[in-house]
């Protein structure tokens, strides 16, 4: 009788040792935290709670003096939290990871070591070459906190900014319409008995316009939406869950709503400018004292009549009709917006650290990966790639 054949031989039917996995070792991560420069920027990236949160896990916060000023948090507060706080800029630009709201301007990149990890806002719109150049020259990991996508493929930090921006806009209008201010028309939003309520129209089904739309139904007014997606009003129907008055932009519709409005919200995004869906004919036949919230000034405006303002001169006076066009609306509410960027950043940092650095944290997280626009001074992100003619390579074929 034929002994069985085996395909394996005796040295691999031996019993051999068993392999097991190694697990990650968890990094200490080091964060600046620079004083915002940028005009106006008053937000703070992460509150005095979640550097407590940190420094519990065993990492480092180093916070320059009065960083949490604006936003109403002070040195003591991230110092109680256990921070190190320090008069020197250039050492916390020194720090492996720079946390900050608004991308470095230029003077800033300069004092960033080589290698640094960079996690700002990107604002593509306002960048220019020189930017990424030297992002390059210092082989800098930047992360981009606006293309950061979470589980269900949002966007959650623009998100909610977006939701600040809406509801911010309703109280700004109801603001600007009292009788102290010399352009206001007098009239209050409050579903007040025997009194026609304040009408509000707002051109854009976003996520601004769905806050935009929660606060003015909720201060009691008569709210109009327009949007050219079908699917977009539908949203929004069934996220407020009430029936609103929706429609399609058409011009004869929109002008009929922008002559009886008190109030008109612009909140239209483009892929390249907020396209102008209000031309100045319409805004010539609206109520004198009326007011306009243009929150897409930031992409060029979808008034044909707005123009940039700041937070010292937010409003100006065209054919009678109050103009509100400051690009960086969040920032007026600075400690809520700063709560709010906290949330978002504060898992991600932890997350960072327990996978043992920002290259672990991208190579098994999707949405942190697209947030990811420069990795080791090569520029990985295709849009940039194409907006200033520069060379690109797929980040999945850097980090395996």
């Amino acid at each position: 009788m034929s002994t069985p054949k085996s395909p394996f031989t005796k040295e691999q039917l031996l019993p051999q040792e068993e392999m097991i996995e190694v697990a990650r070792k968890k990094g200490k991560l080091f964060i600046g935290i620079p004083k915002e420069t940028h005009y106006q920027e008053k937000r703070v990236c992460l509150t005095p709670d979640a550097v407590a949160a940190l420094t519990a896990h065993g990492h480092r916060v180093l916070l320059e003096t009065n960083a949490g000023i604006g936003a109403s948090f002070s040195d003591r507060d991230y110092s109680e939290a256990g921070a190190e706080i320090t008069n020197d800029r250039t050492k916390v630009f020194g720090c492996p990871i720079i946390l900050k709201v608004e991308p470095p301007s230029l003077e800033e990149l300069e004092h960033i070591n080589p290698q640094t990890v960079l996690i700002s806002a990107l604002q593509l719109k306002t960048q220019s070459k020189d930017y990424f150049q030297e992002l390059a020259k210092k082989r800098i990991t930047a992360l981009g906190f606006e293309f950061i996508r979470d589980a269900d493929g949002a966007y959650p930090a623009v998100r909610a900014l977006s939701e600040i921006a809406g509801t911010a806009a309703v109280l700004i209008a109801s603001e600007l319409m009292n009788s102290v201010s010399t352009q206001g028309s007098g009239l209050m939003m409050g579903n007040i008995s025997g009194v026609p309520p304040v009408e509000v129209v707002i051109v854009g089904a976003g996520t601004v316009g769905e806050f935009a739309a929660r606060s003015a139904i909720g201060l009691g007014a008569n709210v109009k939406i327009f949007d050219n997606s079908i699917t977009k009003l539908r949203c929004i129907q069934t996220n407020i869950g009430r029936p609103l008055f929706t429609s399609t932009i058409q011009p004869k519709n929109l002008l009929k709503a922008l002559r009886r409005c008190d109030v008109v919200i612009g909140a239209v995004r483009g892929k390249n400018r907020a396209p102008i869906i209000v031309t100045e004919t319409m805004v010539e036949r609206m109520k004198p004292g009326s007011v306009i919230i243009d929150v897409s000034i930031d992409m060029g405006g979808c008034f044909e009549t707005s123009e940039i303002t700041s937070h010292d001169h937010p409003t100006f006076q065209k054919h009678g009709v109050v103009h509100y066009c400051v690009p960086n609306i969040p920032s007026r509410y600075a400690r809520t917006s700063s709560l709010s960027i906290s949330n978002i950043f504060t898992p991600y940092l932890l997350q960072i650290g327990d996978e043992g650095g920002i290259e672990n944290a991208v190579r098994f997280d999707r949405g942190l990966k697209n947030g990811l626009y420069f990795y080791h001074g090569i520029l990985t992100s295709k849009p940039i790639a194409d907006w200033f003619d520069l060379s690109y390579r797929d980040i999945n074929l850097l980090i395996l």
